[in-house]
């Protein structure tokens, strides 16, 4: 007999994300996936300078803030032909870069560690112990026994005054945790360092762009000047500055951040054949290294990968209007015509009338999410680090594939483990661990430009519109930490006609298609065991490995203001 769990919202995620699912003698048969918000910005940017449309576009949420900024930049200059000094470049290079990794760590020790390491547990640990295995697998310095008995005792007044705080309503205790209580406050520790760490590295972005989590940015390169002996400016303090803070970032990384996740992973090699999903890969590719549209010399590379296939890489093109595609046949959405759309003729319609949230159970039958249902040439396509590595393993690209098998040797594991929710989470610390070293390389060029004497930061070639075409068309690729996002525009007369995202969590978290092809959160959700219906930790770990990100909700109101509905709600980890 099946029985149907309901987790709404998933916590330790952006936005507001619900997870049902049939579970049958301990597994799951079938999964689905709602966003039970809707964002609507597509209409709010309509009739706008597009030189105006970042600002708006950063603030779709408050996690890939600094993304969404620099897509649609991107955007615009693809539409209207400008192309950004090298330095300008370089700068948005070390921005992205700095994102994605205070990105992931806070995802690795603040979302989604909890799901493997059992707080609770951390109180019978041996500080000693801690201590021995700590110093045997990094060189950190806050590794000695007084250190972990310190913080020992902290966690016990939190458990004996009955006030966990960040820690509370977790699924402490379950069985699936498997690691032992040394490790445990281990992964403690580092959790409460990671706080303080990730609060520094974002000062980058407040030195290149003003301010953080919403830096800005500026359509024909960067809102920032340099001079190095002016006080005002990108100055020589500044960029010192931004070299120790890179610095220290890559000594975290590589010591806190890859070490605990190499100690943690060999207790969960079962969750190497769980969580797998939809077996296509798709990436935009990022960081230019010789301009934006010389795709061949990204650090990312651009493609997909189909049914696990690592011999080919498939060309992506997000222009081409037969590969990137929208459907809404299972979202609260109404389109003129019932076929896909490409997102340059994109619509956002909200006058479907059907039923909607508030709901005991999804209508999966009909329209269940407001998340559209992107496909690329038909396909469902999974999007992230573990897409990234992979398409970069498959080009031949020569970081990622040593920085991939290395990882695989160390954790002695074949390739195929990565098709699963420990590798989805490996491939998170593979890609952290080159983006650190990526920044430092960014820098030291950036560095180099201004002592041979080019300061230039912006362009004002294109930048007046009456020198714009009447109609213009545009795409904004990036990469952010999530998955493949892109930003597609259409200017008529200046002003913007229409605009569509495609964010990575709709790739991932999006309802199924008319062909009943299941995208990859519901997908990976088939198979996985559940110890216990009523503690679903297990759903939470393959979900969290894709480091959900939906955007910020609006609340359920009548006319009259009052609310019409409270959600029900799963244990708040």
């Amino acid at each position: 007999m099946s029985e149907r769990i309901v987790v709404d919202p998933i916590t330790r995620i952006e936005g507001h994300l619900r997870i049902e699912a049939e579970v049958k003698d301990g597994f799951i048969t079938d999964a689905w996936s709602a966003g039970t918000m809707v964002r609507g910005l597509e209409i709010i940017l309509k009739g706008r300078d597009p030189r105006d449309a970042w600002a708006f576009c950063e603030r779709v949420c408050g996690v890939c803030t600094t993304m969404h900024a620099l897509a649609s930049v991107r955007a615009v200059e693809d539409a209207v032909g400008i192309a950004i000094p090298p330095n300008a470049e370089l700068i948005r290079n070390i921005m992205f870069c700095v994102q994605s990794i205070h990105d992931h760590v806070v995802h690795f020790y603040h979302l989604h560690a909890l799901d493997w390491v059992d707080v609770v547990s951390a109180l019978k640990a041996d500080p000693a112990e801690a201590s021995r295995i700590a110093q045997s697998i990094s060189h950190w310095p806050k590794s000695s026994p007084g250190y972990f008995s310190d913080l020992q005792k902290r966690l016990t007044k939190f458990v004996e005054s009955g006030q966990l705080g960040i820690f509370a309503n977790g699924y402490w205790g379950h069985p699936a945790y498997k690691l032992p209580p040394a490790v445990n406050l281990i992964g403690v520790a580092h959790y409460l360092e990671a706080l303080e760490w990730q609060k520094e590295i974002v000062k980058v972005h407040t030195i290149f762009g003003g301010k953080n989590p919403h830096p800005n940015y500026l359509v024909g390169g960067v809102p920032c000047s340099i001079n190095i002996d002016e006080a005002n400016a990108i100055n020589a303090e500044r960029l010192a500055m931004v070299t120790r803070l890179l610095e220290q970032a890559q000594v975290f990384v590589e010591q806190v951040y890859i070490p605990d996740l190499l100690a943690i992973a060999p207790a969960y090699l079962d969750w190497a054949a769980i969580g797998g999903g939809v077996k296509n890969h798709l990436c935009y590719g990022d960081l230019p290294t010789n301009g934006f549209a010389d795709v061949a010399r990204f650090k990312f590379p651009r493609g997909a990968v189909l049914d696990r296939d690592l011999s080919r890489i498939h060309a992506v093109d997000p222009k081409d209007p037969s590969g990137v595609q929208e459907f809404i046949d299972h979202s609260w959405y109404s389109y003129s015509g019932g076929e896909g759309k490409h997102p340059w003729e994109g619509e956002t319609t909200f006058n479907y009338t059907g039923p909607k949230p508030p709901y005991e159970h999804l209508n999966v039958e009909g329209k269940y999410s407001w998340l559209k249902t992107p496909r690329w040439k038909g396909h469902a396509m999974e999007v992230g680090p573990l897409s990234r590595m992979l398409v970069g393993y498959a080009a031949g690209h020569a970081e990622i594939k040593d920085a991939v098998t290395e990882t695989l040797a160390a954790l002695k594991a074949p390739p195929a483990v990565l098709f699963s929710t420990l590798g989805r989470t490996a491939a998170r610390g593979i890609e952290t661990r080159l983006t650190a070293r990526w920044a430092l390389e960014f820098h030291q060029q950036l560095l180099t430009n201004i002592r041979n004497g080019d300061s230039r930061t912006f362009t004002k070639e294109k930048w007046d519109p009456s020198t714009w075409p009447t109609i213009a068309r545009g795409v904004g690729a990036s990469e952010a930490p999530r998955g493949a996002l892109a930003h597609w525009i259409v200017i008529n007369n200046r002003k913007i006609e229409n605009y569509q995202l495609v964010v990575p969590t709709t790739w991932n978290g999006s309802p199924r298609d008319a062909k009943g092809q299941r995208s990859p959160y519901e997908s990976s959700l088939i198979g996985t065991p559940v110890h216990d219906p009523k503690l679903p930790l297990e759903i939470l770990r393959t979900i969290h490995s894709f480091d959900p990100c939906l955007a910020c909700a609006v609340h359920l109101y009548d006319d009259k203001g009052a609310k019409l509905q409270e959600f029900s709600t799963a244990p708040a980890l």
